[in-house]
Order: structure tokens, then C-alpha cells, then sequence
């Protein structure tokens, strides 16, 4: 049987139609360190204005969460998954569209583990996206306010989320949130592997419907959830929400960063270095 193999601009090869087209995952890993080293040393205006995007892209993608939710029941399997995967239009527009996600930006970790960046770099990435993001995530909650959305069908999905969220202690929040981003940081390795935009949505859908329909914790969303459910009625107090995001931002931290990413450096270390 004749077997193709096609060569891309990268000068690595891939087999044709019956083969798999796409990154290995040491490719994989010597790409995302790559895009580290990137992401670290952009511009602050440019660093700040797509972490603003990425903010802005997760509340549309819970926007969306919330609409697929309306008049449905929240517990039903099959519902926590449609859900999910309405939720997944936000991380599609940060990587087909470019943004910067705190979130899937703890694979920096992988960069800085090989002495690629140093730990300032990967600090300033982390504050200047987090706060981008939740300044985003505030602006889609303004214009959600002023469109009157709040007051319509999203309101009790938007409030019955935002209750169970704060009802949750800080050891649930950590671990819900350290999951939350084992499966972002898992879906944004998946999306290097892929050559084209399509693949990349593909990759991306699985692993956040899965965290969403397991109630798992993303602090960026949370920016957009918690002030919206008060909106729409939920008990709200600052506290609280001071509380559910410190410890899902850790909990983010140490899945994404510690897990996600230090177990790909040990399995591929010093990618970008071998290359």
C-alpha cells in the first residue's frame, strides 16, 4: 500500500491520509516552551490587551454556559455537558483567536524549569494577564448588565451557580480548582498538537465540557460568575468572593503549573534545548 508523507514548514514530516496528523507530544513540549519564552518577554501594552481579550472570551464562553442552562435542570448529566461545551467557545477564542489566559499560562512553568525565562518574567506574565483578565471579564459583566440579560432567562441559572460556588470551603475550592486546570492546561497541550485551526477546536471541546460538567472551579470564570449572580439575586458579599477566588487562583496555580506542567517537563525535559 502506498503511504505519503508530507513535509512542513517546521521541516517535520507527518504520514498522509492514513496517519496522524500531528505534533509529537515532545514537539508538543518543545512548542509550549517556545511560547513561553514568547509570551514572557511581550510588550506590556500587548501583554495586557489580550490578557484583557482572554477575560472578555471566558465570560462569553459562560455566557454561553448560562443560556444552555436556562429552564434546564442543573444536576442532569447530559445537561452539565451541553453546558460544558458551550463553555468551551471561550478557550477556543483564546487559542484560535490569541489571548493571553492565566489559567493555561501556568505552562510557563515548563520554560522556567529549563532556564528558558526566570521567575520574575513568569511572575509579571501572571500578575499583569490576571488582572487583564478580570478587568475583561468585568466588561462583558457591564455590557450584560445594560443589555438587561442579567433580569431574563440567565438569572436563575446565573444565581443557583453563583450560590454553590460560595457555599464551597477553601480546601473544595483548592482542589476543585487544581482539577479545573489539570483539564485547561490539558486541553491547551492538546491544541498545540494540532496543525490547523479545526484540530485545535476538536481538542479543545472535550476537556473543559469535562470540567464544567464535574463542577470543577476556573478562577477566571469566576471573575465573571460570582458578581453576575448578584446581579441576578445571589446572596454577595465581598468576602466571599475574596475567599472563592484566592483559593481557586492557587488551587489553578498548583494544577496547571505544578502538575500539568512539571509532569510533561519530567517525561520530555530540556525540549527546546535538545532541539
Amino acid at each position: 500500500m502506498n503511504r505519503t508523507r508530507r513535509r512542513f514548514d517546521d521541516g517535520t514530516t507527518a504520514h498522509g491520509p492514513t496517519g496522524l496528523d500531528a505534533y509529537k507530544p515532545s514537539e508538543i513540549a518543545r512548542l509550549i516552551e517556545e511560547a513561553g519564552v514568547r509570551k514572557a518577554n511581550l510588550p506590556l501594552l500587548s501583554l495586557f490587551a489580550l490578557g484583557c481579550l482572554a477575560g472578555a472570551f471566558i465570560a462569553l464562553g459562560a455566557l454561553f454556559q448560562l443560556a444552555v442552562l436556562a429552564g434546564a435542570d442543573p444536576d442532569f448529566g447530559p445537561t452539565r455537558f451541553l453546558a460544558g461545551t458551550a463553555f468551551s467557545l471561550g478557550l477556543i477564542l483564546v487559542i484560535v483567536g490569541g489571548a493571553e489566559l492565566f489559567t493555561g499560562n501556568a505552562l510557563l512553568v515548563m520554560a522556567w524549569v529549563d532556564g528558558l525565562i526566570g521567575a520574575r518574567a513568569v511572575a509579571r506574565n501572571w500578575l499583569i494577564v490576571y488582572v487583564a483578565n478580570f478587568l475583561g471579564a468585568l466588561a462583558i459583566l457591564a455590557l450584560v448588565w445594560l443589555s438587561g440579560l442579567h433580569a431574563g432567562s440567565l438569572a436563575s441559572p446565573a444565581s443557583e451557580i453563583a450560590t454553590r460556588k460560595l457555599a464551597l470551603e477553601p480546601m473544595e475550592l483548592f482542589a476543585r480548582g487544581a482539577l479545573c486546570n489539570v483539564f485547561v492546561c490539558l486541553a491547551v497541550w492538546l491544541s498545540f498538537a494540532a496543525r490547523g485551526a479545526a484540530g485545535k477546536v476538536l481538542v479543545i471541546v472535550p476537556p473543559i465540557a469535562a470540567f464544567v460538567a464535574l463542577g470543577l472551579e476556573h478562577s477566571i470564570a469566576n471573575m465573571f460568575l460570582l458578581p453576575l449572580g448578584a446581579l441576578a439575586g445571589a446572596p454577595f458579599d465581598v468576602g466571599g468572593f475574596a475567599t472563592n477566588l484566592l483559593w481557586v487562583t492557587l488551587g489553578n496555580m498548583a494544577g496547571g503549573g505544578g502538575g500539568v506542567a512539571l509532569s510533561y517537563w519530567a517525561a520530555y525535559r530540556n525540549p527546546a534545548k535538545r532541539a
